[in-house]
């Protein structure tokens, strides 16, 4: 159940007598410490109604309560639960309540016996520094008194909160209202007469006023320390980074964020920089709530004159007021950036390493009042900015070496790939030629029509080494940049029907699916080597008969893409044509899986693993593929929907510009 008036208004509401103090929590752990030893050393069973906001302050008080528990059987504890606090029921009574209720800002302790009274109602309000670090620093403001009658109306209404919240209690808390004297009053009724059963306001009152006095003393010093803790934690905190992350994004995001706290309110820079390049948007920033952003802007200080000579010796620029500094106002458009920004103190640090200069942290001061910045302050972030550099450094040398050791890995996976291929696939041909030849040495009186299947099967397989030295030799010319391409205009369905007529040649027809054309008649020219074209298309076509049934077909289309369309290309030419022509060609065969649509373009790449595969080939035939028109300045894709549902391979072409 949640309320929304807090018991320190409902209270006050009917005492305006009564008059609010400010309390540190030190001072109110103290009061309630007096207030229960009342009843751990008296006589009487008074009721105990205490609410501790949250589960984890009640748990370092939970053995006092259990001594309170043996003196007296009505005893309530309230808070926020954390873990398994409603299943604490013995020796005293557990109610918890919601997180968002007004309770878990509150602090109360009510004790009501039967010959004095005394109550604690308070409300936390602020605290001056950093709670979680200090907590003893938490601010509450309320009431204590030891008057009956402002005792029992809080605890009538702490027990009808109680009832709300567990029901069950009813019972039990009607016992209490009967045994002290709890029954219902109308407000009106409560006076402002004061009545005091036991002696112990001279001793609280001294007893809060030495607290008081000596809290306000460690604050001061708590300032301070928490202060030097904060800066240690933000250089532990970069520098643990840096030893788990050689990411300088995310060591860049630690960075700022953490900066951003320390010297709130403010805005956090933190830029590569090169003194040769444009400055780029700043992309890493940590800015206040209110103070505008610069996150994609051009922005860099160091860019400027009046920055440049320090920054280049490797000092720190620290500016107290932009409004009154000398070298500023002599610029009036830096003056009117840094006003449009809220920037009314600055402090530049360069980030070098050796001689290597390889960004900026920037933190800008946009409170009202200007900021000096402390040699303390300039030796924390100088401090950070070595430690960034040193990261930069660290990163740069691991991706060099990260990048190193993926090329040998490739490299490594290349040659075995390429010894596992060159075995497989020249051993098998070559047994089978051999076979074949001996077969036809060794039986002269073999019947024609075998002598005739041996030696076709003889000219297949020597057809297949001869393609497969060919792919190697072209793979190698084309990744070794030593092809000279020839780009010319020419005719694509000239060179479509070309590839069709050789590939119907070496074919037979009942082995290939039905070949389909569907081509506009006014095809363009393309801008293209022809050998390089015939070699794409045939592999292309190839490929898509190979994994086709006989029965299913193939279909080769093509269209003149608009001035939109961009195309992937390595060759300054495609930078001169904005219309490229797409070919896709397309089968109704096995279909690749949407996973494998990027893999399959690899280098010895087979879907069936090359040494298990039921289809010949080397896998070469797609990465020559890209090699190719990559260099012709298109790009080539695949498209399936998976197994059994036919492939789509598609690659573009600059159209060649028609004659002037």
């Amino acid at each position: 159940m949640k309320t929304l008036n807090s018991l320190l208004h409902d209270v006050l509401q009917v005492s305006p007598h009564l008059r609010c103090q400010v309390y540190f929590k030190a001072s109110l752990t103290a009061l309630s410490h007096a207030m229960e030893d009342l009843v751990l050393v008296g006589t009487d069973k008074p009721l105990v109604i205490a609410n501790f906001q949250q589960e984890r302050f009640y748990r370092q008080e939970s053995r006092r309560y259990q001594r309170i528990a043996q003196r007296t059987d009505q005893v309530y504890i309230l808070a926020a639960p954390e873990s398994n606090f409603a299943a604490i029921s013995d020796p005293y009574v557990t109610v918890p309540f919601d997180p968002n209720d007004t309770l878990a800002q509150e602090w109360h302790l009510i004790i009501i016996g039967q010959q004095y009274s005394a109550c604690i109602v308070c409300q936390e309000y602020a605290s001056p520094v950093d709670a979680a670090s200090l907590d003893q620093a938490r601010q509450f403001k309320g009431i204590w008194t030891f008057e009956r009658e402002v005792s029992t109306y809080a605890a009538r209404l702490l027990l009808e909160r109680i009832v709300g919240e567990r029901p069950e209690l009813a019972d039990k808390v009607e016992i209490a209202r009967q045994r002290y004297g709890l029954t219902q009053i109308s407000s009106n009724q409560i006076t402002a007469e004061r009545v005091l059963e036991i002696d112990a306001r001279l001793f609280t009152d001294r007893l809060v006023t030495y607290l008081q006095s000596n809290q306000y003393k460690q604050l001061k010093a708590y300032r301070t320390i928490t202060k030097k803790e904060r800066q240690e934690r933000l250089i532990n905190t970069i520098s643990t980074a840096i030893r788990h992350s050689l990411n300088p994004e995310e060591i860049f995001q630690i960075t700022v964020r953490e900066l951003g706290e320390v010297f709130s309110p403010c805005r956090c820079l933190l830029y590569r920089y090169n003194a040769i390049d444009q400055p780029a948007p700043i992309e890493y920033e940590a800015v206040t709530d209110g103070v505008p952003s610069l996150k994609g802007e051009i922005w860099s200080l160091a860019k400027h004159e009046l920055f440049q000579v320090a920054l280049a010796e490797d000092r720190a620029v620290a500016i107290a007021d932009t409004t009154q500094d000398l070298g500023i106002r002599g610029y009036p458009k830096l003056s009117a950036q840094l006003q449009r920004f809220m920037i009314r103190s600055c402090l530049v640090v360069p980030i070098r390493y050796q001689e290597s200069w390889l960004g900026i942290l920037e933190l800008h001061h946009c409170g009202v009042e200007p900021l000096v910045w402390s040699d303390s302050d300039k030796a924390l972030v100088e401090a950070i900015a070595t430690q960034v550099g040193v990261a930069l450094i660290q990163a740069q040398a691991y991706n060099n070496l990260e990048t190193l050791n993926h090329q040998l890995a490739a490299l490594e996976r290349t040659q075995s790939n390429l010894i596992a291929i060159v075995g497989h696939e020249l051993r098998t041909p070559l047994s089978t030629i051999q076979v074949c030849l001996e077969s036809l040495a060794t039986e002269p009186d073999m019947p024609l029509e075998f002598q005739e299947s041996m030696l076709q099967t003889a000219l297949a397989d020597s057809q297949r080494m001869r393609q497969l030295i060919q792919d190697f030799l072209t793979l190698s010319r084309l990744e070794g940049g030593w092809v000279n391409w020839q780009l010319e205009p020419i005719s694509f369905q000239a060179s479509l029907d070309l590839v069709l007529s050789s590939f119907k040649k070496n074919q037979s027809p009942k082995s290939l699916p039905q070949i389909i054309l569907e081509l506009p008649s006014d095809l363009p020219l393309v801008l293209a080597d022809g050998e390089g074209l015939i070699e794409v298309l045939m592999k292309l076509l190839d490929n898509a008969c190979k994994f086709t049934n006989p029965e299913g077909t193939v279909t080769i289309r093509a269209q003149v893409l608009g001035s939109g369309f961009i195309g992937v290309a390595n060759s300054q030419d495609q930078q001169n044509h904005t219309h490229m022509l797409e070919v896709v060609i397309a089968d109704t065969g096995r279909g690749i899986e949407p996973s494998q649509l990027e893999a399959i373009f690899e280098l010895f790449y087979q879907e069936e693993g090359f040494l298990q595969r039921t289809i010949g080939g080397t896998g070469l035939g797609l990465a020559i593929c890209r090699q190719i028109i990559q260099k012709l300045g298109g790009k080539i894709w695949a498209v399936s929907g998976g197994k059994n549902q036919g492939s789509e391979f598609h690659f573009t072409l600059p159209i060649a510009p028609r004659p002037a």
